[in-house]
């Protein structure tokens, strides 16, 4: 695949392969209470990455221990610390990954800074609060590399109740069906899991730097002709507070910034 975006656009959908997410999460039982780790896991130095992951992370030194020992091989963790009062950047670089410092607070800032410090021909996204198993990135990756896809997308399904909270769905559910009906795009999901080559991305221009960059990303990769895909990807509960779309106020501010992206961006 090049970095040039296929000239027709072409929206698939793959189902679930149907693959059970295992996750050994008994450390993380009470996600409210403090977690012990002694030592944390060590990751292998890449030095040429097949694979950048761009993390970014706000307060999440508990569930980072996790997210960083689940990582695909050949693939290089990219921890965006955006302003974080925990231990969170220590963490990530006991562990071996690629610490990033973003001091301009918001999810676009962090994950657009993720991105420039990439080097791998191709990026992937994911959040660094377990909630996503970075092991399923893989298939993602995949349809970028063989070229089926130009930018790939999980779309979230819920492992157990109380996954993915109940506004935030719906706040989910409604914006894609705006977008939907802005652009014709035929996806379901806004989620923060996704993959595309490093350069093709950059050449987006992405601007927004707050909670609609995801949506942003969509609407420019559309409209330059992308091919996207969408498949179905493990979502688990959080380990620790939610800073963003798990409370309602963050809900609220990503329908805000993300209406005001479909407003100004509907041709």
């Amino acid at each position: 695949m090049t970095c040039s975006p296929h000239q027709n656009r072409r929206i698939t959908r793959e189902s679930s392969d149907g693959r059970k997410c295992h996750r050994d999460r008994s450390a993380f039982r009470k996600p409210w209470g403090p977690v012990k780790h002694s030592t944390p896991p060590t990751l292998d130095r890449v030095t040429t990455p097949l694979v950048d992951i761009v993390l970014p992370c706000l307060n999440e030194a508990h569930a980072l221990p996790w997210v960083l020992s689940h990582l695909p091989e050949g693939y290089r963790a990219i921890v965006v610390d955006n302003g974080s009062t925990d231990r969170s950047a220590a963490i990530a670089e006991a562990a071996g990954a690629l610490v990033v410092r973003e001091s301009r607070r918001g999810f676009g800032s962090a994950a657009h800074a993720g991105l420039l410090a990439a080097t791998a021909p191709v990026v992937a996204f994911c959040d660094a609060d377990a909630s996503m198993d970075p092991r399923d990135l893989v298939p993602l990756v995949a349809l970028v590399a063989s070229g089926t896809a130009d930018l790939a997308l999980g779309r979230r399904r819920p492992t157990r109740r109380g996954a993915w909270p109940v506004h935030a769905r719906f706040a989910n559910f409604a914006l894609a069906w705006l977008m939907r009906r802005a652009t014709g795009v035929s996806l379901h999901d806004l989620g923060p899991m996704r993959a595309a080559n490093r350069d093709a991305l950059i050449a987006l221009d992405l601007t927004d730097r707050r909670s609609g960059y995801p949506l942003e990303m969509v609407l420019k990769a559309s409209r330059a002709g992308w091919t996207i895909v969408e498949k179905a990807t493990p979502y688990s509960p959080r380990i620790g507070r939610s800073k963003v779309t798990g409370t309602v106020r963050g809900t609220v501010v990503a329908i805000i910034d993300m209406s005001r992206l479909l407003r100004t961006n509907n041709p």
